[in-house]
């Protein structure tokens, strides 16, 4: 499927604002209802938009501490990082997981209600795994952006 500008501009509203309806959309776009609603269908259908979801104040729901971590694996063989993955991205705290080219293997965002909740993440989930030989880990101290949308 190849986007045209007003996939593009309908992609962008919905990174904007999802809750949206197709009737609002449709008059910002100058398309009818049912055009939008096909081309949201569509999208949905070719993998462009992968799911719909609602973006949380984590302050508000008790998440208070962001932190990052890289992940130094103790072998680098196509099982080793499988396992690790496939283990890392079960446990809620960990946000997001990357495998990462440079000195270390892999980047994980990890969200956490406080300092505490994150050294029992550390000490009793993440170090135990048998593939991790070293974690280092930095907090955040601010939040200057946090952006969902990409830019098309």
């Amino acid at each position: 499927m190849k986007l045209d500008s007003t996939d593009h501009k309908l992609l962008k509203i919905l990174q904007t604002d999802a809750s949206l309806s197709n009737k609002e959309m449709s008059y910002q776009l100058g398309k009818s209802i049912a055009a939008i609603h096909e081309r949201i269908k569509k999208l949905k259908a070719n993998g462009f938009i992968k799911k719909t979801v609602a973006i949380l104040d984590r302050k508000k729901v008790g998440i208070d501490l962001i932190s990052f971590s890289q992940v130094f694996l103790k072998a680098h063989t196509a099982e080793v990082l499988g396992d690790f993955e496939r283990e890392v991205i079960k446990f809620p705290e960990v946000m997001e997981c990357y495998q990462m080219a440079g000195s270390y293997d892999f980047m994980l965002r990890i969200a956490t209600k406080d300092m505490e909740a994150y050294h029992m993440f550390l000490r009793h989930k993440l170090a135990v795994l048998p593939q991790v030989n070293t974690v280092q880990t930095y907090f955040v101290l601010s939040e200057a952006k946090s952006e969902t949308a990409y830019p098309l």
